[in-house]
C-alpha cells in the first residue's frame, strides 16, 4: 500500500535519488545532501513548534511502497514561500500609452518585478519515481497529502497558497526565455542558474535582475510565446492543481516563466470537501469507494487512498491494510475525503 508521511532521516539517500531523476530538474529539490539533510532537520524542528501564524517553517512529506519497501515520492510545504527572503516573480500587467492630442492609445503587455507570492504557502517539490510518474492514484495521494495536512493545522498556514510549475524547455534543454531575459544579466545557462536557484533562495536574483517594468514587445518572440505556459511533462499536473481549486493568475517564475497559480485554502477542493470522523470497527465491504483518509496528527501524520465507508453517526470504516497503513485502531480520530469524479491527476 502507498502512505504518505511525514519525511524521516532515514530517506535521504532515496530524496537524493528522487531529485536526481526529476524531469524537469527541480529549483526546490536540489540534488544536493547537504540542502536535503537541512530540509529534514526544517521539517523535525518545524514539528516541535508551538505555531500561532506562519513562519519560516517546513513541512516535507515522503511517499513510500509499503508493499515494496521503499520511498518513492516526496512533495514539500513551505508555511510561507518568502519567510526571510523574498519570493520573486515576475507580475503581467498591462500599461497604456495615450496621446490625446494625436488621437492614439495603446496598450502594451509588460513584466513588473513582485514579492507578493511571498507571504502565500508555497506548495512545491513533488516527485516522484519514474516507475511510478503513469501511477496517477499514487502522484494524487502525494499532491492531495499535503492539503490534507493544511486542513488539520490551519493555524500553520498562510490563507492562500501557491504553487509554481516549470515552464517551456527546448529540445537543447534551454529556456527560451532565460534566453531573452536573464542570460543578458547573468551571462549562465538556464541549467546553471536553476542549479545555484537550488542552493540558495531566490532572492539573489533581485541584485542582478532589472527593477524597471520589462516590455515584452521587446523580447524575442520565442520568449514571448513561452510566458505562462507549462513544461510538456508538467501540464497534468497543472491541470490537476486547477482542477482542485487552484486560479490561474499573472504571476510567472522569473527564470523560465512557468506559470504561479494561487488559491485561498479554505476553497480548495480537498480542504473544503475533508471532514473529521472517528475510526469505527468492521469492514467497508467489498464494494466501497476509495477514499482519501488521513490520521488526525502531527508528527503521528498519515495519508492512504483506500475503500471506506461513512455511516450516519461519523464513524468511518476501513480494511485492515489500511488500517495498518495508518496505525492506526477503532476510536482513533481520522481525516475523510470522499471520493470524487473529477479530472485524474505531477
Amino acid at each position: 500500500m502507498l502512505v504518505v508521511r511525514l519525511v524521516e532521516r532515514r530517506d535521504i539517500d532515496a530524496l537524493i535519488a528522487l531529485a536526481a531523476q526529476a524531469v524537469p530538474r527541480l529549483t526546490n529539490l536540489p540534488e544536493w545532501r547537504e540542502g536535503l539533510e537541512a530540509r529534514i532537520e526544517s521539517t523535525r524542528a518545524s514539528l516541535e513548534r508551538e505555531i500561532a501564524t506562519p513562519g519560516d517553517e517546513v513541512y516535507m512529506f515522503s511517499l513510500e511502497d509499503t508493499v515494496a519497501g521503499r520511498l518513492v515520492g516526496t512533495a514539500t510545504l513551505r508555511a510561507q514561500a518568502g519567510s526571510g527572503q523574498a519570493y520573486y516573480t515576475y507580475r503581467r500587467e498591462t500599461m497604456i500609452h495615450a496621446s490625446p492630442g494625436l488621437g492614439l492609445r495603446q496598450e502594451v503587455d509588460v513584466l513588473s518585478f513582485s514579492h507578493e507570492i511571498s507571504t502565500a504557502t508555497q506548495l512545491c517539490a513533488l516527485a516522484v519515481a519514474p516507475e511510478y510518474r503513469d501511477d496517477l492514484e499514487a502522484v494524487a495521494l502525494l499532491r492531495r497529502a499535503r492539503l490534507a495536512f493544511i486542513k488539520q493545522h490551519p493555524q500553520r498556514f498562510a490563507h492562500w497558497c501557491a504553487v509554481a510549475f516549470a515552464g517551456v524547455l527546448d529540445a537543447r534543454g534551454r529556456s527560451p526565455f532565460w534566453e531573452s531575459v536573464g542570460r543578458h544579466f547573468f551571462d549562465r545557462d538556464f541549467a546553471e542558474i536553476n542549479f545555484h536557484a537550488g542552493r540558495r533562495a531566490k532572492s539573489f536574483v533581485a541584485e542582478m535582475m532589472p527593477q524597471l517594468p520589462l516590455y515584452e514587445e521587446l523580447l524575442t518572440p520565442e520568449a514571448r510565446e513561452v510566458i505562462g505556459e507549462t513544461h510538456v511533462a508538467h501540464r497534468h499536473a497543472r491541470q490537476a492543481m486547477l482542477d482542485e481549486g487552484f486560479k490561474p493568475g499573472r504571476h510567472i517564475d522569473i527564470f523560465d516563466a512557468g506559470p504561479v497559480l494561487t488559491a485561498r485554502a479554505q476553497r480548495l477542493r480537498t480542504v473544503a470537501e475533508s471532514r473529521g470522523c472517528t475510526l469505527a470497527p468492521g469492514e467497508p465491504g467489498p464494494d466501497a469507494p476509495c477514499a482519501l483518509v488521513a490520521r488526525s496528527g502531527l508528527d503521528d501524520f498519515r495519508v492512504v487512498s483506500a475503500p471506506a465507508v461513512l455511516d450516519p453517526d461519523g464513524g468511518a470504516h476501513l480494511g485492515a491494510s489500511a488500517r495498518r497503513a495508518l496505525g492506526m485502531e477503532s476510536g482513533g480520530r481520522l481525516q475523510l475525503v470522499p471520493p470524487r469524479s473529477t479530472v485524474e491527476e505531477r
